[in-house]
Parts: structure tokens; sequence; C-alpha cells
């Protein structure tokens, strides 16, 4: 019993995120090498995650057969994201006027130095470039630097191309077959390293930020997180019944990813395992391929919840009196922004700081107060985005009738799942 409890990933996985905030309390001085630890396990995984969207994508299309198909999931897929997304910026808007997190609380100013580098990328957002930015000029580039969306547009036009060839392309089909479960192999081998990079980024951001410094800002940490809670088990959970699966079940299906990304704060680092899983629970290939890479970029619950949260935040603790047009004014730009700075590094605060200019409501510096308690926010983002994408993914497989269900009966049985996580 103690041996399958300790051989179990998930219980591994606890366990690193346990020492990890104990080691980040009482030695903060090894947070630098703690960040290295995290940042080499997420670099682990973000060197899989071109070539398995690339052959995901591409495999999935040259098997769906109608290119019309392809149009139709991918249309229904954005258009699923921006509904739940709004009416994620609309939950988290109404929570933060309810709650008031922001009234009475007294803060320091903050770094301003600090948010320089974020604003000054704020003020470099063009939407319409960012739009262009999707085509890429060099397809070699974008599979170096990992540009999701250049990668996805690419493999859209090749998995096309491949379409097209009919039987004469079969057998680079199954060329391309057997170079995918190659590094789906090697995923299975990284990702016994998840302890580590869940102890490291947990280590990390309890030594550089404290715990001490999580006090002045409780009462927004715990807006955030009961957000997101409610958004999960109300919104998501609505979503689940009326498409007939259960949210629990899935729930305890993507375990592992849930606390992987509690320990990395990084959603991108279950991207590979997600897409398997997926595939696994009973969505086809092709469905998979198109919508989860999508919604990395497009579907991100958590952060819209945060994002809107944190305006009506700054504005509580600065006593900026929002009037209902304004607030309406913030929901429409927070559609666009959220979407803006996909994939970049430092996102929301780059968005936050580019929503902020655009509505030049308050100076843009203030969101410098959310520096020390943003990265025990990010989990709750990280974790309410992957989430989202992996239920976006069922719905939109379920309403193409591309969803096996006897398939998905059999993944969430309790013996299914844990044989699926020793075998990692």
């Amino acid at each position: 019993m103690v041996k399958h409890l300790i051989s179990n990933l998930t219980f591994q996985v606890l366990l690193a995120i346990t020492l990890g905030i104990a080691v980040g309390a009482f030695f903060p001085g090894f947070a630098p090498h703690a960040k290295l630890i995290s940042q080499s396990f997420i670099s682990m995984i973000s060197m899989l995650i071109a070539p398995i969207i690339f052959l995901t994508i591409v495999l999935g299309i040259a098997h769906m057969g109608d290119m019309k198909k392809v149009g139709r999931v991918g249309g229904k897929a954005l258009l699923y994201f921006e509904l739940v997304t709004t009416l994620a910026i609309i939950i988290g808007m109404v929570v933060a006027n309810l709650l008031k997190p922001g009234v009475g609380i007294q803060v320091a100013e903050g770094d301003v130095n600090k948010v320089k580098t974020y604003t000054e990328q704020a003020d470099g957002i063009n939407w319409m470039e960012f739009f262009a930015h999707i085509i890429p000029h060099n397809v070699f580039e974008s599979f170096a630097k990992g540009d999701i969306l250049q990668i996805l547009f690419f493999a859209i036009l090749f998995g096309y191309g491949l379409n097209k060839m009919g039987e004469t392309g079969h057998s680079l089909l199954s060329t391309f077959d057997k170079i995918s479960k190659v590094f789906f192999n090697i995923m299975k081998i990284v990702m016994r390293l998840a302890p580590v990079g869940a102890f490291g980024g947990m280590a990390y951001s309890v030594g550089t930020y404290g715990l001490d410094t999580l006090l002045p800002m409780a009462k927004l940490m715990g807006a955030v997180y009961l957000t997101c809670f409610l958004f999960i088990f109300v919104v998501l959970n609505a979503i689940c019944r009326f498409y007939k699966f259960s949210l629990w079940q899935y729930l305890k299906y993507i375990r592992q990813e849930i606390l992987i990304v509690l320990g990395t704060s990084s959603s991108e680092s279950v991207l590979p395992s997600m897409m398997q899983k997926m595939e696994a629970i009973g969505c086809k290939k092709s469905v998979v391929g198109l919508v989860i890479p999508t919604g990395y970029s497009f579907n991100l619950d958590g952060t819209a919840i945060y994002l809107s949260m944190a305006v009506i935040f700054l504005c509580q603790v600065f006593n900026v009196n929002l009037s209902v047009g304004q607030q309406i004014s913030i929901l429409a730009v927070l559609m666009v922004t959220s979407k803006g700075a996909a994939g970049v590094t430092g996102s929301g605060f780059i968005v936050l700081a580019s929503t902020l200019a655009a509505l030049k409501i308050m100076p843009v510096e203030h969101i410098a107060i959310l520096l020390g308690v943003d990265r025990f926010m990010s989990e709750a983002r990280a974790i309410t985005n992957m989430i989202g994408n992996g239920i976006a993914t069922i719905v939109i497989a379920k309403s193409e009738n591309e969803f096996d269900e006897a398939k998905y009966q059999l993944a969430i049985r309790p013996e299914a799942i844990e044989k699926a996580e020793e075998s990692i």
C-alpha cells in the first residue's frame, strides 16, 4: 500500500508542493536555485509543445477528410471562447463590486520601476499587428520560438495540403503517426520530473515574495480564489450538466495536471498531457488539435476573472468611483485586451497595463502594488484556464458528434485513472 502511494505521481507532486512551501519559507536564499529548477522543467515541456501541437493538428485534419468541418469546429470554438470569457469578466466584476476587496486597504505605492517593462510592452501592443502576427514569415522561427498561434496556423495549412493528397499521402501520414507516438513517449519521461518542477516553482514563489506579503492583499487573493471556485463549480458545472457529463469526474480525471499547474503556476506545463488526456477521454484527435492550442491563447477564463477584479480592486484602493457606464467600458475593453497578449510572458500585467492605459481612469503605475501577490494568484488563473480548456474540448467534440461515450465511461473509472498515472 505504502509502495503504491509513493509511486503515485499525484502523491509525489502534492508532497513536492508541501516541501517547496517549507523550503521557500525557511530558506528564502534558495529561491534563485528553485527558479532555475522550475524553469528547467517548464523548458523540457516547452520543447515538446511545438511538435506535439503540429503533429496532432496535422494528423487530425488529414484524418477528418471534410475541410468544411475544420472551419466549423474552429468557428464553434472561437464563439464558445468569447461567450465564456465574457461571462468570466462579468462575474469577476460583479464579485469585486459585492465583496469590495480594495475598500479600506492602505498600501504602499509599490515599486514603479518594476512595472516599467510591462507598461512599455502594453504601449507597444497593436491589435492589427497582433492578428497579422498569427501568419508566420518563417515557419522554422515559429517552431524555434514556440509561437503556438503561428504553429497552429501552419499546421492547419499543412494538414489541408496532406488531406488533398489522398491515398498518396498515407505513407507520410503513417510516418507522422509514429513520430507523434515518439514525442508522447518522451513526454511520459519528462512528466516523471513533474514533482521536481512543482517543488522548484513553489519554493521560488514563497522564497522570493514571502508569505508575509500576502497579508495586506489577503482580501483580494481570497476574492480571486473564491470567484474562480464559483466559476468552475457554478458556470462550468452548468455547461457540463447541459452537455451531459460530470464536472467532478472530469476534475478527478485531470487531478494530476491540476496539481502540476498548482506547483509550477503555468498551465503550459501540462499542455501536451492535456491533449493526450482529452483524446483518451473520448474526444477525436481533430477536435483536440484545434481546440486545446487555440484555447491556450483565447480561452483564458481565469485570467479574465483576475483582470476584471484587479481593475475594480485598484479603483477601490485609490478611491476612483466608477459609474455603470465606465464599468461597461471596462468590460468592453477587457473583451479585447484579454486576448491581445496571449502567450506573452507576464501577459497578465501587460494586459492590465494596456486596459488601464485605454480607460484613462488612473495612472498605469498603480499596478505596482499587485507585484508581490500576483505570483500567488497565478495558480488560480492557470488552473481555471486549464480546466476551462478541457471542458471546451469536450463541449465542441460533443456538439460535432466527435465524442466517444464508451471511451469516456472507461477513462473516468478510478482504476483507469490510477493506472494511467502509474504508467507515466
